[in-house]
């Protein structure tokens, strides 16, 4: 599933803890809340994972927030569910200016 987001942040991790070994990229998307109770409005930040902690490369250099095309895909145990992202696209990949 294809959808244009704009991704806030993003962060990188790997390394070992207690024997094992993790190795990941988080992005951070807005999301808009629920807004049918009428007791929220605005937007949340959601947290995906997006693969290897190389995949943090393609964004560290960009100037958050951006807008991207993210491809995800609803993954499950068998008992759980959970969406995931396979891409990630920047729309307009703007450099920092520092």
């Amino acid at each position: 599933m294809l959808q244009e987001m704009i991704i806030t942040g993003a962060k990188s991790s790997s390394g070992e803890y207690e024997g094992r070994t993790y190795d990941s990229t988080k992005i951070y998307v807005q999301t808009k809340m629920n807004d049918q109770s009428g007791e929220m409005v605005g937007f949340a930040t959601s947290e995906y994972n997006w693969g290897p902690s190389s995949n943090f490369a393609k964004l560290k250099d960009l100037d958050f927030p951006i807008k991207a095309k993210v491809d995800m895909e609803i993954v499950t145990s068998g008992k759980n569910s959970k969406m995931v992202v396979t891409d990630v696209q920047p729309i307009v990949a703007q450099t920092k200016t520092n």
